[in-house]
């Protein structure tokens, strides 16, 4: 059996476990090759849209199979997006369209629409795997103030205001991501005076909330696995107890502190350990895990390769946990424009 059909069985073997298109997303992951049987290939759809994500040795995996496929059997399927993440050139990491003449500019998730940019960069500026952190975000923050922090393209600070959110403040260092989270709010029709964005460092820009004592009922604290900034370091690897310490001061009394850690190579025991080291303090409590979505941890039925590192008692690498905040003062959150 050559290569490339062995390819295309697996994927169709997964897709059929899926069982898409999903009445509530638009947007899922049809194949993780890296947990069921083709290290370094991933497809995952957007709407009219099949994203090829390749991280093999450039020119490894050939898309035409999975072109064949995938027109025949995804039904909707306009373009076909391929984005070689180890290419030395930075064109075909952030994609080349090979079916279809264009790409769709936003998806709708649990009746939120985001908008999109699959060519943004190596990535596809909309992560799959938070998905169950926004609904519950669309489903909890209704009146309540929420920080977003390292907000990527803010679509969890979009998710929570689509659910009522009173303010949601998303700050990033990069303004081009903030510019998407825009775009998302105004697709949502939400007042423009109920979001606020701000670019810059995190720890100039948490630092200067805490100078000013703002307080928030959600703090997101999801920050890239390793960064580092002439104000300071983020590393994720053991390392979330120096992060949340910057911005649990910003936690209003009986507010949350949502934790996202993706470190690959951080064991779920380690993580959680160092979460209940943290909540030994009668002020912090360790509320819930948030599980990521089965299209993207794959089903038992497809799996052949578990994740490098166990991540029990969470379900994939992606860490998501969720805490509650007490405080002394017992002060409540504050707008501030």
């Amino acid at each position: 059996m050559s290569g490339s059909v062995k390819m295309v069985e697996l994927i169709a073997a997964a897709a059929k476990q899926r069982a898409f298109p999903h009445p509530e997303t638009e947007a899922y992951r049809l194949f993780n090759g890296f947990y069921e049987g083709y290290p370094g290939l991933i497809l995952d759809r957007y709407g009219p849209a099949l994203v090829v994500l390749d991280h093999t040795d450039t020119g490894t995996v050939d898309p035409a199979p999975i072109i064949t496929w995938a027109l025949s059997e995804l039904a909707g399927l306009e373009a076909v997006l391929h984005k070689q993440r180890l290419h030395p050139e930075e064109a075909f990491k952030r994609g080349v369209l090979i079916a279809g003449d264009r790409l769709p500019a936003s998806i709708n998730e649990f009746g939120v629409r985001y908008f999109l940019d699959l060519q943004l960069h190596q990535d596809t500026s909309f992560y799959l795997d938070t998905r169950n952190l926004r609904r519950w975000l669309l489903e909890n923050m209704s009146g309540l103030r929420v920080l977003n922090t390292f907000a990527y393209t803010g679509s969890l600070g979009v998710a929570a205001g689509t659910g009522g959110a009173a303010q949601v403040v998303q700050t990033d260092l990069n303004k081009r991501y903030l510019h998407i989270a825009q775009r998302s709010w105004g697709l949502n029709h939400l007042p423009a005076g109920k979001s606020q964005s701000i670019p810059g460092d995190f720890f100039r820009v948490s630092g200067r909330f805490r100078s000013q004592d703002r307080l928030f009922d959600c703090v997101i604290l999801d920050p890239p696995f390793f960064s580092t900034t002439v104000a300071g370091t983020v590393n994720l690897q053991g390392e979330t107890t120096r992060l949340v310490n910057k911005v649990r001061p910003l936690v209003a009394h009986n507010g949350w502190l949502v934790l996202i850690n993706n470190a690959l190579f951080l064991s779920g025991a380690d993580f959680k350990a160092e979460l209940d080291r943290l909540c030994q303090s009668k002020y912090l409590e360790f509320e819930r895990i948030i599980p990521v979505p089965p299209d993207i941890t794959g089903f038992p039925e497809t799996v052949t390769t578990p994740p490098p590192i166990d991540p029990a008692p969470f379900n994939h690498p992606t860490k998501i946990a969720i805490l509650k905040v007490w405080r002394k003062d017992r002060r409540k959150s504050s707008v501030h424009t």
